[in-house]
């Protein structure tokens, strides 16, 4: 049975929680019997609001960010089973922005995933080269690198816990949007890398999403190529209505 495409909303720094909760009760009225999945990445102090207004919809709420410890002396940290005692169900890890402005490795961001899919939360995994990587022609090696040392050893029952992001750091908050023909190509890359890793029938049915400058406009072309299993929006998705044309857009995409 083909997997359902996955639209993932990153809210980033916005919205208070009573702005969230009427946020959400307009998508549900607009995304009612739609076969895709929502995602929504609200801020922590949001998790337990959204996730009270979300209870028996398709919508899965969940956070932007965590520690990788479980508990300690880290002052303003987050830890993995806080996240799911206020509703979270997934975390996006190594978003572009956590990499460049909080200079987290490949190493850190892989720690994160053990822990979170250890406290049971879907790990969102973003890797994404950036401007200078492209043109000096090194988008396989980029990728290859954050793929293998953020995803390498996850034990095989994880797996489906697991969904990688692919977002350009040149197209994000840019306005600039890879091609469907870029995207796609990029995603290749990323779809070999985890058959390398994780073997063919493991690795060529995890979902691979696209993220960079998403709008409802691109959104149908983008969701047309092959290997391209969800969008992972970022401005575009503070707005319940132009989220609700992105995901119409989405449920579209047929199974391989």
């Amino acid at each position: 049975m083909a997997k359902l495409p996955i639209v993932v909303a990153n809210w980033k720094m916005y919205k208070t929680a009573h702005e969230a909760a009427r946020f959400v009760e307009e998508l549900l009225a607009l995304v009612e019997g739609m076969d895709v999945k929502i995602f929504l990445a609200v801020p922590y102090t949001a998790i337990s609001t959204v996730s009270k207004a979300a209870k028996g919809s398709s919508i899965s709420v969940g956070a932007q960010n965590m520690n990788d410890a479980s508990e300690g002396a880290f002052t303003g940290e987050v830890a993995a089973l806080m996240l799911k005692e206020a509703g979270a169900e997934f975390v996006i890890l190594g978003h572009s922005e956590r990499r460049r402005l909080f200079h987290e490795s490949n190493e850190f961001i892989a720690r994160k995933v053990v822990r979170a899919l250890k406290d049971d939360l879907i790990a969102v995994v973003c890797v994404g080269e950036t401007d200078e990587e492209r043109s000096a022609g090194r988008v396989e090696e980029v990728l290859r690198e954050q793929i293998t040392r953020c995803l390498q050893g996850i034990a095989p029952e994880f797996l489906e816990k697991v969904i990688l992001a692919y977002e350009p750091v040149w197209a994000i908050g840019t306005g600039k949007t890879a091609t469907a023909a870029i995207a796609e190509e990029a995603h290749v890359i990323c779809r070999e890398c985890l058959i390398d890793l994780f073997g063919k029938k493991d690795g060529g049915s995890m979902h691979i999403l696209y993220g960079g400058s998403v709008k409802a406009d691109n959104a149908k072309e983008l969701i047309s190529q092959k290997e391209i299993g969800g969008l992972l929006v970022g401005g575009a998705s503070l707005k319940a209505n132009i989220l609700a044309q992105i995901a119409s857009h989405c449920q579209l995409k047929k199974g391989k």
